[in-house]
């Protein structure tokens, strides 16, 4: 269908290849990379100081193998793609081969006040068959319609439709009054928390004294945060317990933060990029890797092969993956999209997000369909307060991107109480959860709560 409402074109792929290397194959396996491509030399993660390749790696042609991960990143022409191909599915082989996706921030969500009439969802499927391209136009071009409408001094809670808070202490932000982190006696202490984002405000007056190790994926870029999006899920996940100004927003304010900057300040970054910063993570250690990133995923369209295998051999070296559902639905109109990449993956915890009235909310994407990505569990993400790049320091925005971290906060609470790692861990976040009266399908096993 074509795109009546014309918006900004997102790239979707970088011309480049991940491939997935068995776990007791893997010199066979890059051994029939070479054969195949004619590739033959291969930088190692491994080989570098804390498991980060330098920035240099990630704009150049040379191939890099991930080893805490076990995947390749190469650059391949036609050519050699076909014949790669060809190989990856002989038994003797062992080889996922998967394109480089485009990997986005994700963003405070768009509303449109409307759609048309064949917009409107299957009932039977509750899912969109209409073009993803046209849906991005449409939502762009109504937001903009919006803002141009919408009085200048309208209340941007009849705009949006939000519902008052029902928690009444200011000095703790709901989201910590919800899911009970404001009176955990834990702290995260001992545990390291990876943030892979857009970077870090490395001045933030709130984290002075803190344990805060960096590091950039994105050439050009230092791990410093010129986009805001990084900083405010440092925030929540990790903020302080008494920030210069109230209320409090972080959750788990004694862990030690790892701030991976896997997106660029624009908000974008590839697979390749993600993966390192996973990479790097496992190999320093962190029990908790949160990610409020992903692309959008169609319905019916299978998880990444080789980002499941990621998330299992992150578990298998006791690190937890926790990430964005995604911000695409609509359902004040009964449209729900797919939980978005690389959340939809099996071994990769997805998380939904809730207004402070409890309910899920309008943009958070759910698990429309067996097998093509689940919600495991859902947390505050409307209207969250916290911690924002100098000199604006505090923002309050929306998203599954805020969920996240206010779980993987939680995580490492439980983390340090009970000393669980990885699929323990993930047990104990599902099974404290606070069971809530909305499908599984949108809230999973409910609203996360802090021991």
């Amino acid at each position: 269908m074509s795109n009546l409402f014309p918006g900004p074109a997102r790239q979707e792929t970088t011309g480049r290849y991940l491939v997935l290397l068995t776990g007791e194959e893997r010199n066979a396996s890059l051994e029939a990379i070479a054969n195949a491509t004619g590739v033959r030399t291969f930088a190692h993660s491994a080989d570098f100081g804390g498991g980060a390749p330098p920035l240099s790696q990630f704009s150049s042609d040379e191939s890099l193998v991930l080893d805490e991960l076990g995947v390749a990143v190469v650059s391949l022409d036609p050519q050699q793609v076909r014949s790669l191909m060809a190989i990856a599915n002989q038994p003797q082989t062992h080889i996922i081969v998967e394109p480089e996706r485009v990997v986005y921030a994700i963003q405070d969500p768009q509303k449109p006040p409307f759609l048309p009439t064949y917009l409107e969802p299957n009932s039977a499927t509750d899912s969109i068959t209409v073009s993803v391209e046209y849906l991005k136009g449409y939502r762009d071009a109504i937001d903009s319609l919006i803002h141009k409408l919408a009085p200048a001094d309208a209340n941007p809670d009849l705009v949006d439709g939000m519902s008052g808070s029902a928690f009444a202490n200011t000095s703790v932000t709901w989201g910590l009054q919800a899911t009970k982190a404001n009176i955990s006696r834990y702290s995260g202490l001992g545990i390291k928390v990876a943030v892979l984002d857009t970077g870090f405000d490395i001045n933030h007056p709130d984290f002075v004294g803190r344990t805060v190790v960096g590091k950039s994926f994105i050439e050009g870029e230092e791990v410093n945060d010129g986009n805001g999006h990084g900083t405010h899920c440092i925030g929540t996940a990790c903020g302080s317990l008494a920030p210069a100004t109230l209320p409090r927003y972080g959750v788990a304010y004694n862990a030690e933060i790892y701030a991976g900057k896997v997106l660029s300040n624009e908000g974008s970054g590839g697979d390749g990029s993600i993966l390192a910063g996973i990479d790097w993570a496992i190999a320093n250690g962190c029990q908790v890797i949160s990610m409020s990133l992903g692309s959008l995923a169609l319905p019916g369209q299978p998880y990444s092969q080789i980002y499941e295998q990621v998330g299992r051999r992150s578990l298998d070296r006791g690190s937890l993956i926790i990430a964005a559902a995604g911000n695409d639905s609509w359902r004040q109109f009964g449209i729900i999209v797919p939980v978005s990449h690389p959340a939809n993956c099996p071994s990769i915890m997805a998380v939904g997000a809730l207004d402070s009235s409890l309910r899920i909310a309008r943009f958070s994407n759910g698990g429309i369909k067996i097998g093509t990505g689940q919600i495991d569990l859902a947390a505050p993400g409307v209207d969250v307060y916290s911690s924002w790049p100098l000199p604006t320091r505090y923002q309050t925005i929306s998203g599954t991107s805020m969920a996240t971290p206010h779980v993987a906060g939680i995580a490492a609470l439980y983390a340090e109480a009970t000393g669980a790692r990885s699929n323990t861990l993930w047990t104990q976040l599902i099974q404290n959860a606070q069971r809530l009266s909305l499908p599984s399908r949108d809230v999973g096993s409910g609203l996360a709560q802090a021991i």
